[in-house]
């Protein structure tokens, strides 16, 4: 019974904490202005993650260290060092969207700018770290976030018409007015958005902090293939919600809040507010595995002691390398950035590095001295290798799509 409950609470925690501000900025903006005619590129990367992550997970299982912790031993320190410096500047666009994420959210329902809630948020999100037992921390933020569920009830309450929606999902066209280049654009951020490099380290490193042992395969599997999934689904309701209200008024999102709109319309004030308090949980939960993250692939790249099931005395320099990227991240929130276009530069940025942050995973996975029998089979391998191929294809179209559609604009 208490596997089945830790199954469980795994499936709610990768639901609750899969949609950050990345995907909540990419899924609008691209229902808005192709309804669903991008989904494909969600499903693709949701494909994607559930492969790979379950490789982590794996690795992390059956090897007892995480994924990056392995792979400047098996792959040497100069491809490792690259992994690490592109890794580590990805976490730190990352952290400081998701930081200004939840000051953004404060900001909704409080009126005040959400340059004042930086600093706060940043603690709260020191505080947890420092304080919280890992597996609290997960699980509270979690399944928190699924009150974004509410997104489900206000699409039905919008009354859309499921036929249209079908089509658009299964006969994908670019739009009048929108140009190719757009269109992949925005495809290549959607998929940076569903497989961002630091949810596979956290997920990573989070299966040793937690214990797992070969005896948890299942566990692995149950949070990669039914948690993962379900946070796609429920990104492409927010592009579905996007897409209905939004589309037929001609009305682009660059805002947080115009994402929160729909299920306004739909719900009233309370079904806002709910949807508030699922986007503030789901984005802190991101700024926690980005803040953690830093920490981890700094860490597990010198050996340092690492994790949140040490006391913070006895990993100091992981404790630091955390608070420096979070105290770093505020400052450059408060210079006024504009946390939307950091997102917007981050998914990008991510889709270009994709190949240096799953190729290793590939290799780790594939390695009978880490994972003995455990290792890929042949079908898993197939799939992984044409994902890596179209992984490629992204990172070299993403910096000259970005360019020529200047950020899709």
């Amino acid at each position: 019974m208490k596997k089945i409950f830790e199954v469980f609470l795994g499936v709610l925690t990768a639901f609750g904490g899969f949609v950050d501000i990345g995907d909540i900025v990419a899924n609008s903006e691209t229902g808005a202005r192709f309804r669903m005619s991008l989904a494909w590129a969600v499903i693709v990367g949701v494909i994607g993650i559930v492969l790979y992550a379950e490789m982590c997970g794996r690795v992390a299982t059956v090897a007892k260290r995480p994924v990056f912790d392995l792979v400047r031993e098996r792959l040497g320190a100069r491809a490792a060092m690259l992994n690490l410096l592109s890794s580590f500047f990805l976490n730190f666009l990352t952290l400081i969207a998701e930081l200004a994420g939840m000051a953004l959210v404060i900001q909704l329902v409080t009126g005040v700018t959400y340059l004042a809630w930086i600093v706060p948020a940043a603690v709260l999100i020191w505080f947890v770290i420092w304080k919280v037992p890992f597996s609290v921390m997960e699980k509270v933020f979690g399944l928190t976030g699924l009150a974004l569920l509410v997104m489900v009830v206000a699409l039905w309450k919008l009354h859309p018409v499921w036929g249209d929606i079908s089509h658009q999902v299964t006969h994908p066209a670019v739009p009048k007015g929108e140009g190719l280049p757009t269109y992949f654009y925005f495809a290549i951020a959607l998929l940076g958005a569903a497989m961002t490099p630091y949810e596979v380290f956290f997920f990573s490193s989070g299966a040793v902090e937690e214990g797992w042992t070969p005896r948890d395969l299942n566990i692995n599997r149950a949070n990669v293939y039914i948690g993962f999934p379900l946070g796609g689904a429920l990104t492409l309701v927010l592009m579905a919600l996007s897409g209905v209200v939004f589309f037929p008024r001609m009305i682009r999102v660059d805002t947080l809040g115009q994402s929160a709109l729909p299920v306004s319309l739909g719900l009233g004030r309370i079904g806002l507010a709910v949807m508030l308090v699922g986007m503030f949980a789901a984005i802190a939960s991101a700024a926690l595995e980005t803040a953690l993250s830093s920490g981890y692939v700094v860490a597990q790249y010198f050996g340092w002691q690492w994790g949140t099931f040490v006391r913070p005395k006895e990993a100091p320099r992981f404790h630091l390398v955390v608070i420096v990227s979070m105290i770093l991240a505020v400052i450059a929130g408060l210079t006024t950035i504009d946390p939307i276009k950091v997102t917007e530069l981050s998914l990008v940025l991510a889709a270009a590095a994709l190949p240096l942050t799953y190729f290793p995973i590939l290799v780790i996975a594939n390695d009978r001295q880490y994972m003995g029998e455990r290792v890929n089979s042949r079908p898993a391998n197939a799939l992984a290798t044409v994902y890596f191929v179209l992984l490629l294809i992204a990172a070299v179209a993403a910096i000259p799509l970005m360019i020529v559609t200047k950020m899709g604009s």
